[in-house]
């Protein structure tokens, strides 16, 4: 479930856990004692349409890992190649649909009443999982901006996140609409895979659920080929029908004509019917993908850097796991006045922090845009199990 690792000194603890997966196989529980009651009472304060970006909330709230790992575990964490199938498609279409059913699979169930840490400014996550090498930064703060670069030299396969949540209060809800694009560059077909990120709502009444909504658009400007998918969500207990559904098409964009209809739920079973012949193909079994899913492990501690996520946050974390609340409280703000301090610092130096692994673009119209400076992320001293 845990892996700690020492690399000479305590300053150099890692804690990685097991991702969270498909309800019922965590080894341990995160959710709080009456999790509705204390999220309530943080949100008493808070008007309705407020912004949450800069809301900080106590280790109790936290799993103990950050929003990087998060993000990163959506990637590298899950039991079938999703990539090589993308990849080896022999047609356009077999390669768009292959790319559906990846999308959805980035998709992991959430716990209501906790969350991971905020990220630092910084702040890096990097692992390998056979040959896909994964690499985050969190390239900004205020606003919260996380950048990912995935690169697998075998299979020629390349992905560019940029992630910007942006969460509002709602007076009986949390709605963090994530902003950015992701992209799935497929090198050897000289095609690239535009897509946006579903929203993360947070329900407190009339009964509370976390879970991910809206729609997701998928673009292949190459093929002409594009998607359209509905996430739906009815986490009330006594409704679980249509409880994480999907439904959507993939059409040709030039004469708008669907030539396969999508439809299931993310956390079961996800089906492709061809409009032509009638045919219903199942392309995404969340047991099979998503199930058993291991916790990555320290492969070369010395190779780790003082920007990992599981090293920045390691003191917060083990305290976490062992419900010590107070002594997590006292970690989490050594991370946070350090990061003060070193604002104070640049600040009086007129500096201007620069990602290292990114460059970072925005506009009004666009807005945030992240770019790798590195062609291919090089392996991690972190990795994946096989």
């Amino acid at each position: 479930m845990m892996q700690v690792t020492g690399a000479g000194n305590d300053e150099s603890r890692i804690v990685l856990t097991k991702p969270v997966a498909l309800e019922g196989e965590s080894d341990i529980d995160y959710t709080a004692p009456n999790p509705l009651q204390l999220v309530l009472s943080l949100f008493k304060n808070v008007m309705p349409g407020s912004d949450l970006s800069r809301f900080q909330l106590p280790p109790i709230f936290n799993i103990p890992k950050s929003q990087l790992q998060c993000f990163g575990e959506s990637v590298y964490c899950i039991a079938t190649d999703m990539l090589s199938r993308c990849n080896g498609g022999k047609s356009p279409h077999d390669r768009f649909i292959a790319v559906t059913a990846w999308s959805i699979s980035t998709l992991r169930p959430l716990i209501f009443g906790v969350a991971p840490y905020n990220p630092i400014l910084g702040e890096t996550h990097h692992v390998s999982s056979g040959n896909l090498n994964v690499l985050l930064e969190q390239v900004s703060h205020h606003p919260p901006v996380s950048a990912l670069h995935a690169t697998d030299e075998r299979e020629n396969v390349e992905m560019i996140w940029c992630h910007h949540p942006s969460p509002k209060f709602h007076g009986t809800s949390v709605e963090a609409e994530v902003l950015g694009k992701r992209q799935l560059k497929l090198l050897n077909h000289g095609e690239t895979y535009v897509m946006n990120s579903l929203n993360l709502l947070i329900r407190f009444l009339p009964g509370p659920g976390t879970d991910w909504v809206g729609k997701v658009k998928i673009q292949c400007q190459e093929t002409g080929l594009e998607a359209e998918l509905c996430f739906r969500s009815n986490s009330f207990l006594w409704r679980r029908g249509n409880h994480r559904s999907v439904k959507g098409k993939i059409f040709d964009s030039s004469s708008l004509q669907t030539v396969y209809e999508i439809d299931g739920h993310w956390d079961r079973t996800v089906g492709v019917k061809d409009i032509s012949n009638g045919k219903l193909t199942i392309i995404y079994n969340a047991k099979e993908v998503i199930s058993g899913l291991t916790a990555p492990i320290v492969k070369d501690p010395k190779e780790v850097w003082p920007t990992e996520s599981a090293m920045v946050w390691s003191d917060v974390s083990q305290s976490i796991l062992s419900k010590d609340w107070e002594k997590a409280r006292e970690a989490k703000k050594v991370v946070e006045e350090k990061q003060r301090e070193l604002l104070r610092e640049r600040d009086s130096r007129g500096e201007t922090w620069i990602p290292k692994h990114f460059t970072v673009s925005h506009s009004k119209e666009g807005g945030w845009d992240c770019s790798p400076i590195q062609k291919w992320v090089p392996p991690a001293p972190i990795v994946v199990p096989l």
